[in-house]
């Protein structure tokens, strides 16, 4: 069973015109405080009283002299940052970040210095509004509440667009695609379309279980985390309760046994054996295993001891290791522990997607991405495809290698044939966003590599299956709800 084409959109022509009167009052005042400018064709709702009014502020160099920025906080307590060109098309992107970073509340600098990684969208005449999120730590769900929420203090400030584009990077993809899910409709709700670019995309459940493998494997040839002499315990933690650990600590701690910062002629033998067992058996560039082993120390104990009450939710129980000098050994002495079914289940809840979404969905992915690996692309798809709506879904390649940011003629590119697809209703092809490219490139930075005939490999031919699949318990109300003021969602009335 396949989805229905998407009904066709206005021409951008018209949707430029749809907020020109916005952006001229808007380029005749300084601030939003006074309230929406006139034009749209529906009120906008008065702005929440615990939201602050939006504060003009400097945007990035690129587009100083072609757009308003402004910054404020949503009643959430969520730090945000909108973006307004003076000679747009009437559109607009909401930008879900990635992560999630560490930090106790919400970091204004976040979403700021995401409007400057991605200002050629702005560049490309569409508003831009993005959420630093409410605090740091995991939360798919949280997240996405806040994503939904910043597009609503746009339309609160603006008016409506007739066309609201939403765009996840990294981490950012999980919670895009979330908010798709949670906030869409049989009409597609508040998002017309998704791009997603470099995404994190299998869900939490199992999107972490290459970053399990580092860690019982790491602790196996190296020893040092933890230390003999330190406090022992069961490696799904990231670290026992209570403790930190700074980041130059665990470098120096894979340093020691892998040299990997060294030029190799620098590293003892044992360290290049180390080093190369580790990558062998994980699948891990040497480039990224630093903060891959990040990930799984400090995000690992958010997941844990904040977000799941100190329950496990990862597995090595069955897991088969190849690919190191000696497999024997290593699959004898590597660390085992089974996870908790509630603990999986609940993670599951707040971040693996369904793939219920009535909206197009383009996505973007490195081949070489040495973070989130490019076979998320194909667990993405198989999900789609379960849910019959492998038809929403259209999946582009880069032979780029980066992970934080792309070409931007390629954004441009994918986010062009994305607004076209949701506008016309005629699916773009990856050769369409290959041949289009080109002309994007002559006025944004970066080259075009994208790939139209490369596919993915299947996920678990990267990243080690964990026997008994998804056979945990299905939540129920009352738990949801009890997740959700743990993961802090639902806050806001």
């Amino acid at each position: 069973m396949t989805s229905p084409s998407p009904a066709p959109r206005p021409p951008r022509g018209a949707l430029r015109e749809r907020l020109r009167p916005v952006l001229a009052a808007l380029t005749a005042t300084a601030a939003l405080a006074t309230g929406p400018a006139g034009g749209a064709s529906a009120a906008a709702a008065p702005p929440d009283e615990a939201t602050s009014a939006p504060e003009q502020f400097a945007c990035p160099v690129a587009i100083a002299d072609s757009a308003r920025c402004y910054r404020g906080t949503d009643r959430n307590g969520s730090a945000y940052t909108l973006a307004v060109p003076t000679q747009g098309n009437g559109s607009l992107v909401v930008h879900a970040h990635g992560g999630p970073s560490l930090t106790a509340g919400s970091d204004p600098e976040r979403s700021a210095g995401d409007l400057e990684r991605w200002t050629v969208m702005v560049e490309e005449g569409y508003a831009w509004a993005g959420s630093s999120y409410r605090r740091g730590g995991y939360g798919t769900r949280m997240a996405a509440e806040d994503t939904e929420s910043v597009r609503r203090v746009f339309v609160e400030q603006f008016g409506e667009p007739e066309l609201t584009l939403l765009h996840g990077q990294s981490w950012g993809g999980n919670v895009a695609a979330k908010a798709a899910e949670v906030y869409g409709s049989a009409d597609g709700g508040p998002f017309d379309g998704l791009l997603l670019t470099n995404g994190v995309l299998a869900g939490g459940s199992r999107g972490y279980d290459h970053r399990v493998d580092l860690r019982v494997v790491h602790q196996y040839y190296c020893r040092n985390h933890p230390r003999p002499e330190e406090t022992q315990y069961p490696l799904w933690q990231g670290l026992p309760p209570g403790e930190t650990m700074t980041a130059a600590d665990l470098r120096s701690r894979l340093l020691e046994c892998t040299g990997h910062t060294l030029a190799p002629e620098d590293r003892t033998a044992l360290q290049q054996r180390n080093l190369d067992d580790i990558t062998a058996v994980t699948g891990i560039p040497e480039s990224s295993l630093e903060s891959h082993l990040r990930f799984a120390t400090l995000t690992f104990s958010d997941i844990v001891h904040q977000r799941l009450e100190g329950r496990n939710p990862f597995s090595t129980v069955g897991v088969r290791y190849r690919g190191s000098h000696d497999d024997e050994a290593l699959n004898r002495g590597v660390q085992r522990f089974t996870a908790d079914r509630t603990a999986r289940r609940d993670l599951s809840w707040d971040s693996d997607l369904t793939g219920r979404v009535s909206v197009p969905v383009l996505t973007l992915h490195a081949i070489g991405d040495p973070t989130a690996f490019v076979e998320h692309a194909a667990a993405h798809r198989a999900t789609l495809r379960g849910a019959g709506r492998e038809r929403n879904l259209v999946q582009t390649f880069t032979r780029e290698d980066e992970h934080s940011g792309l070409s931007s003629a390629g954004y441009a590119a994918a986010l062009d044939a994305l607004a076209g697809w949701v506008e016309t209703g005629r699916r773009p092809t990856p050769g369409d966003v290959a041949r289009a490219c080109p002309a994007f490139a002559s006025v944004h930075s970066g080259d075009c590599r994208v790939d139209p005939g490369y596919r993915p490999q299947d996920y678990h031919d990267r990243v080690n299956a964990r026997p008994g699949g998804r056979h945990w318990p299905a939540m129920t109300a009352a738990q949801e709800t009890r997740w959700s003021r743990i993961a802090g969602v639902g806050i806001a009335p």
